[in-house]
This record gives structure tokens, sequence and C-alpha cells, in this order.
């Protein structure tokens, strides 16, 4: 994969363009402020338990993880945060992404933490936060190796860039490896996506989206 370019986004963050996709890793609407909007307000927000297990589909930048992080420090949740990433960015590019900077409450030095975190290794960051990041790429997963899950953050490339990954047998694996009452979100509102997530066994929920996007997708296993 070649090296992504860095872009400025509208709310001040940064994000990355791969010219190979045609994709920015994040809205150029706001990087941090489309993270917390689809992943942190509209899923992890909507989780209860007070131990939580959460799969995130593409690491990426480290941005969901870091600001799961952090909404922790307050909620006094205990997370375990499993991750897949078929490409990792190497520390030359995620060092210099300005979300440490960004998030000023003196917390920043965990994004780096995060970044520097041994793959394929669970790592605890803090008494409340460990992570495992899976080099993979999702569909070599072996999940009878891994716990049920609470909450999926489905944040790969889009349909259009990787189609392989929205396509019914991996909500179907979504739907599988989701404990009762689990909850899977993610920015993509296209009506296939939906429909393959409803044939998965899903019941839908269409979210506003945060600027630049219509509509988000919040999708639950209710039992």
């Amino acid at each position: 994969m070649t090296t992504p370019e860095l872009v400025k986004t509208n709310d001040g963050s940064d994000t990355l363009f791969l010219t190979e996709l045609g994709e920015h890793y994040h809205s150029t609407f706001g990087a941090i402020q489309e993270s917390n909007h689809v992943f942190i307000e509209a899923g992890l927000k909507k989780c209860e338990q007070s131990q939580l297990t959460l799969f995130e589909v593409g690491f990426g930048t480290g941005l969901n993880a870091f600001l799961t992080l952090m909404a922790t420090l307050s909620t006094k949740q205990t997370i375990r945060y499993i991750t897949v990433e078929k490409y990792p960015l190497p520390q030359s590019i995620w060092e210099v992404l300005n979300y440490p900077t960004m998030i000023s409450d003196g917390s920043s030095q965990f994004f780096r933490k995060i970044n520097e975190a041994s793959w394929n290794k669970e790592v605890q960051i803090t008494d409340s936060f460990s992570i495992l990041k899976l080099s993979s790429d999702l569909l070599d997963i072996d999940y009878s190796t891994l716990p049920k899950f609470d909450l999926i953050y489905f944040d790969a490339f889009s349909p259009e860039a990787q189609p392989d990954l929205w396509e019914q047998k991996v909500f179907d694996k979504c739907y599988k490896v989701l404990a009762p009452e689990g909850i899977l979100v993610t920015y993509c509102a296209k009506g296939r996506v939906k429909r393959a997530l409803k044939s998965a066994g899903f019941t839908i929920e269409n979210l506003p989206g945060p600027p630049g996007k219509r509509e988000i997708t919040r999708a639950l296993k209710l039992l």
C-alpha cells in the first residue's frame, strides 16, 4: 500500500488520503467530529455494561480507539478493545497526526500508547482499557479464539473501495459474533448495506449523520 497523504479536515483535525483507493480515512468535514458522532455517541454511549468487549473493523489511524479510551476516563467502563487492520500505518505516519493536540485534557499520551502497542498481543493501556490489534484481513480471523462482542465499530473503507468487506457473509459473521443485544454502528447508510444487515438478522436504525452526511446506521441484535 502506498504512503497516505496528510489532509486537514474542516474541524481542524487530520486525516489521511489513500491515492490507490481514492479514499480518505475519515470525513473531510471533520475527522474527530465524525468519529465522535458515529462511534462514541451512536455506539459506545448506548452500551451500559460496566465491562464491554468491543470489536473495530479497520484500526486505521487509531482515532476511534483513542476516543473510546478517553471516554472510559469519565464513564469508568472497563473495555477490552479488539481491532483488525490489514495494513498498519508506520510510526512515521501516525505520529504526525494532530489528535493528541486537539484533545488537551492531559491524557493525550494515550494516542501514542495505543499506536505503539504490539500487534497480535493484548496490551493493557490503562486499568480500564486493553487493546488487541490484529494484523490481518478481516476475512481471515479465527473468531473461535475471541470472546463475543458487545459492540462493533464497522469502519472499513467504503463499499466502492473495499466491496468484499461489505458482503452478506461479512454481516452474517458480525451477527454471529455479537452477544445478545449487541450493537453494530457504521458511517455507511447505503441501501444495499442496510439490506445485507437486515438479511443477517439485525434490526436497523437510521440515525442523523455528522456534518456532510445525511444518515448513519445502527444495527441491533435483538433476541
